[in-house]
């Protein structure tokens, strides 16, 4: 096992005021907040609201991190392996690097997170991408192209498949 130590000097603070919002008018909210180049790679973190039922992200992969999910309203659902886990209000999952994950808000359930991936990687940009598909000005194939930039590697899951329908 190493040690990450992260280089960066100054503290990091991030007003909910200036924090960039990604999908304001969506089911799916992305609050910015401190990305890997503000904490010297320690860690990048985000808000995500989700609305009632709402799908967050497909399986996918980080081959380099782990991320954690702290729910702070609500009931989501979070994929890890092959386990469909419903988390609620200040409960804590920690996905190891390399392993399937999924998350979503439970069905007739809004879920609002506090996500973080350590260490961290450049993931803003990542979102910005995901809102330009949305909006139609990239296919969404175009993500196949960025996974090894964002270690972000798409899967499949039976059980996530099964859990959400």
């Amino acid at each position: 096992m190493s040690l990450f130590i992260p280089d960066f000097e100054d503290t990091t603070v991030v007003r909910a005021a200036d924090a960039e919002l990604v999908g304001a008018d969506s089911p799916v909210i992305n609050q910015l907040l401190a990305d890997s180049s503000a904490t010297g790679g320690a860690l990048s973190s985000m808000r995500v609201t989700l609305a009632k039922g709402a799908n967050g992200a497909i399986p996918h992969h980080h081959s380099k991190s782990a991320e954690m999910f702290y729910i702070l309203d609500g009931t989501a659902q979070l994929l890890s392996g092959d386990q469909v886990i419903t988390a609620e209000r200040g409960d804590a999952i920690v996905v190891p690097p390399g392993t399937q994950h999924a998350f979503a808000a439970a069905p007739g359930e809004i879920a609002d997170m506090l996500v973080i991936i350590t260490p961290g990687v450049e993931r803003f940009e990542y979102f910005r991408h995901l809102e330009r598909i949305r909006y139609g000005k990239v296919p969404p194939e175009s993500l196949l192209e960025v996974q090894e930039l964002y270690d972000n590697y798409f899967g499949a899951s039976a059980a996530w498949e099964a859990a959400r329908g």
